[in-house]
């Protein structure tokens, strides 16, 4: 299908479920560890990663590779270089291609990073999710503020490439604590940031909560006051954003693997319940995984299917507006088979809620906040 595919990127998600805690805002499909014998999942991602291969015919190189979950950090460093070594049989790596591990801190103050490294990994996400202990209580993490002090210390004397992951509009959370919190971790250097909003999921532990009246999520007013805080602090700093929830000092330290995502690229995805996107025979097809680590490892419940153009493009419409790049309005003709409505792009830009910068439409920081909202408006059907 014309207008999205590997052209814009050929990415693999390798999804490892397994987690030493679930931690109670987390909505992602998640297990707790135990005493899993963690070979039999190996084993069956290797391969779904073979299968994969076999059907999907004539694709470049891998741009990158993300082992997310979960906590891949739980992998050893022989586990990480296995998984990378056969998508590089299976696909072939591209030279310099970006390979994310997405790690706990705790797990940073215990391995030898320097396997990890060996193995192939070469870009650290670290699940900070805060530096106050109050919070991070909160949050159900098992880490404390001074252990992931040293985690991303310890990170940087290893990998220059790295970010640090936050969450923010916590309950009763005032702008003063954000400030102070984020200057603190803008002034360890980190080269790369995701800071997240709390959403509050109705499947979690604190969407039941919210739901018993328990716990308040912030004002939608209060959570715009401290986005747009975010990204004036984040400025300031020399790291504005390059999407919605993302900055980074430089574009060699952007997330190469989320860009495949946002570019309507094709990504491979691998373990219990990912999703992948890939274009086969001209056809766009959407994949997931089954989801119990136990039915993945007998091969069922996976599913595969095939797009129409009309959820090809609003998916496209959807992610093309979170990057700073903004929406190709070329592509966007292309894949909705008709121009964008001329009125609403001037009235978009006419309120300040983005830019019209040759043929891309590029949202400002006021626009992402409503973001989906705008791609709701600028979809013809």
């Amino acid at each position: 299908m014309r207008g999205v595919g590997p052209k814009y990127g050929f990415g693999l998600y390798v999804h490892w479920p397994y987690c030493t805690r679930i931690c109670p805002y987390c909505d992602f499909n998640v297990y707790a560890t135990k005493d899993r014998d963690s070979a039999p999942l190996l084993e069956a991602i290797i391969a779904d990663l073979h299968s994969t291969s076999e059907r999907l015919g004539d694709h470049p190189k891998l741009d990158s590779i993300f082992l997310g979950g979960g906590t891949p950090s739980l992998l050893t460093g022989d586990q990480m270089a296995r998984l990378i070594e056969v998508a590089n049989d299976a696909y072939g790596l591209a030279d310099g291609a970006e390979i994310t591990l997405e790690a706990n801190p705790n797990d940073i103050l215990k391995a030898e990073l320097e396997t990890w490294a060996s193995a192939g990994v070469n870009r650290l996400s670290i699940g900070i999710q805060s530096l106050d202990d109050e919070a991070l209580h909160f949050l159900g993490r098992d880490h404390d503020a001074d252990g992931a002090l040293r985690a991303i210390e310890r990170t940087q004397s290893v990998f220059d490439n790295h970010s640090v992951d936050l969450i923010y509009a916590r309950p009763g959370q005032s702008l003063d604590n954000w400030i102070a919190e984020l200057e603190q971790v803008l002034s360890l250097g980190a080269p790369h940031l995701s800071l997240y909003e709390l959403a509050i999921e109705e499947r979690t532990a604190f969407g039941k909560r919210a739901a018993r009246g328990d716990l308040i999520p912030m004002a939608d007013d209060d959570q715009a006051d401290l986005y747009e805080l975010t990204q004036s602090l984040c400025d300031a700093h020399g790291l504005p954003a390059y999407e919605v929830s993302n900055h980074a000092r430089s574009e060699a330290y952007q997330s190469r693997h989320n860009h495949i995502y946002w570019a309507s690229g094709d990504w491979i995805g691998v373990g219990p319940g990912a999703h992948g996107r890939l274009t086969i025979e001209g056809e766009r097809t959407a994949t997931e995984a089954a989801r119990r680590p136990t039915d993945y490892i007998a091969r069922t419940g996976n599913a595969s299917t095939s797009l129409s153009r009309e959820s090809t493009a609003r998916e496209f419409l959807a992610m093309a507006l979170r990057p700073t790049s903004g929406l190709d309005l070329v592509r966007f003709n292309t894949l909705f088979q008709r121009e964008a409505d001329p009125e609403t792009i001037a009235n978009l830009v006419e309120t300040g809620q983005a830019v019209l910068d040759g043929s891309r439409l590029k949202l400002t920081a006021q626009g992402r906040l409503i973001a989906d909202y705008i791609a709701s408006l600028l979809a013809p059907y």
